[in-house]
């Protein structure tokens, strides 16, 4: 998860994406979901789960989105959720607490 916060901070190099069907059942397209990478304000570890994680952003559109994902290897991610934002995450675009 470290190496993936990192590239989300620094921008170092390109991530590779894999999407599932399920990233697109809420309308959102591949260049809104890499969009929310690019404008990341929060990833962090989805609630009980050590596999997931929770990446907010802003779609083309500067709406708010929520994805979650998978990390593969160093440079590759699993995005299988995407959706605007809830509002119980509302609070972690200003830095707020974690999941």
């Amino acid at each position: 998860m470290l190496y993936i916060q990192r590239y989300i901070i620094m921008h170092s190099m390109e991530l590779e994406f894999i999407f599932r069907d399920t990233a697109f059942k809420h309308n959102l397209t591949e260049a809104d979901i890499k969009h929310a990478f690019e404008t990341c304000c929060h990833v962090g570890q989805y609630k009980e789960r050590s596999n997931v994680l929770l990446l907010l952003g802003f779609d083309l559109k500067a709406n708010p989105v929520e994805i979650l994902f998978n990390e593969y290897g160093d440079n590759c991610v699993n995005v299988f959720h995407a959706m605007p934002c809830q509002k119980i995450f509302y609070h972690l675009f200003e830095g707020g607490e974690t999941l």
